[in-house]
């Protein structure tokens, strides 16, 4: 079904198969969010690792705060699903929460 879909939408195009295909390796590449999540999982672990030590750590919490946010943010604009858009709100408003939290923080 979908290769007729697509067979329509390309109809009177000089797109070859292999540009098409080059386009939507492309196109997949630019959708995935493999790499926002690898880092923010990352971002997640430093924030806990710092949370044990002593000493000031407010600035490197908030540091680390605003990466998750960049983080959630690249997410939430690659998306194309309800449910991930959703959970990108929810996120971004924890983050909000924490950082509220963290600016009491030395």
């Amino acid at each position: 079904r979908l290769q007729e879909r697509l067979n329509e939408l390309l109809t009177g195009t000089s797109l070859t198969p292999e540009r098409f295909e080059a386009e939507v390796a492309i196109f997949a590449d630019r959708s995935s969010i493999d790499e926002e999540i690898v880092r923010l999982e990352s971002h997640i672990y430093q924030f806990r690792s710092i949370l044990k030590e002593t000493g000031p750590i407010g600035r490197k919490l908030d540091f680390l705060i605003q990466e998750m946010n960049r983080e959630v943010n690249t997410i939430g604009s690659k998306v194309n699903d309800l449910q991930i858009t959703k959970a990108v709100v929810e996120l971004k408003s924890e983050i909000e929460r924490i950082r509220e939290q963290v600016q009491n923080l030395e």
